[in-house]
């Protein structure tokens, strides 16, 4: 789980865009550049080397 605080807060490395928390995945969200940051022990991991591509139908929403 995210604080809410820190993520009102987080932009992703790459496009500078808000990121929105998935719950389910423990991952950070950013549509606009396609990549999904892991959340580890709580901590986001915002490299852009240790992001994953987003597929079609998650970028879509």
């Amino acid at each position: 789980m995210i604080d809410k605080k820190l993520l009102s807060i987080l932009v992703c490395p790459v496009s500078k865009a808000p990121v929105e928390y998935d719950k389910d995945n423990d991952e950070l969200i950013c549509r606009a550049s396609g990549l999904a940051f892991p959340v580890r022990d709580g901590i986001p991991v915002m490299l852009e080397s240790e992001a994953r591509p987003l597929t079609a139908d998650e970028k879509l929403g």
